[in-house]
């Protein structure tokens, strides 16, 4: 329900319809049960208590908090394609998982003042790198690093305790942070690499990294084909060979009712 309050100006709030009730309920190893129940992490109430906790927002009840979402645009060929703001995370890969995921990644910096004059000089003075351009503004993408592996996972904060954090990645401290985690999956280094392997601060890639505020993750997929999965499987973007992905922290934030203030 996330995808469909995409100007940050519609609070949310969530209710869990169906929740695990007892302890017995949350073990996994008792196939018996039923698993499939929700846990309802961003949900302000349940079944259980809806009725007194809608009084209790319906009267100035309730913490507002303000959720990071991820923004991502995808150029291809002859379209320039923005998905919907995600809450949680983003999953690119090849959609076999048996496949190597192949793409390019680096920064991107914004070029200003007289477009064609600053893409001629960013050229020149580095002519290694990619001068690009996504909603007709022209971007500098320098230090890029090309990446074999099983795809890539980005995330919010809101996010990092989820998938993020079972394949591996940091839980975030904050769950209302401005910044971004990226994580590659099973990356397979090319030669001579290491010493870009540094913190991103500087410029490099970890294979773990956090993208701060104001920073943009550009990505130039090299498979032949690839997906963006948004907010797990059910909306999907397709990838082609040379399709343009730029990610990072600049979609409206979501407006949500929680139980505590964070």
């Amino acid at each position: 329900s996330a995808h469909f309050v995409d100007h940050g100006t519609i609070p949310l709030l969530g209710i869990n319809s169906d929740p695990n009730k007892s302890g017995a309920d949350r073990q996994v190893n008792m196939k018996k049960l039923d698993e499939r129940r929700s846990h309802g992490a961003l949900c302000m109430f349940t079944a259980d208590d809806m009725e007194s906790g809608l009084q209790e927002v319906l009267y100035g009840g309730g913490h507002l908090q303000k959720r990071t979402r991820l923004r991502c645009k995808v150029k291809s060929t002859f379209a320039e394609t923005q998905l919907v703001p995600a809450l949680n995370d983003l999953l690119i890969a090849n959609p076999s998982p048996a496949a190597v995921s192949r793409f390019r990644m680096g920064w991107m910096r914004n070029l200003v003042g007289d477009q064609e004059d600053d893409a001629a000089l960013a050229k020149e003075e580095n002519p290694y790198g990619t001068v690009t351009r996504f909603g007709g503004k022209p971007y500098d993408v320098f230090n890029s690093l090309n990446v074999w592996s099983s795809g890539m996972w980005v995330c919010t904060a809101t996010g990092s305790t989820a998938a993020m954090a079972a394949a591996g990645g940091m839980p975030m401290p904050s769950l209302t942070s401005d910044s971004v985690q990226y994580l590659i999956r099973e990356h397979m280094r090319e030669k001579g690499s290491s010493a870009l392997m540094q913190d991103n601060k500087q410029g490099g890639f970890p294979d773990n990294g956090i993208i701060e505020d104001g920073q943009k993750l550009h990505i130039r997929w090299n498979s032949q084909t690839g997906r963006i999965f948004v907010d797990g499987s059910h909306l999907t973007h397709h990838l082609e060979l040379g399709d343009e992905i730029l990610i990072d922290n600049k979609a409206p934030p979501l407006l949500l009712y929680g139980r505590e203030q964070i």
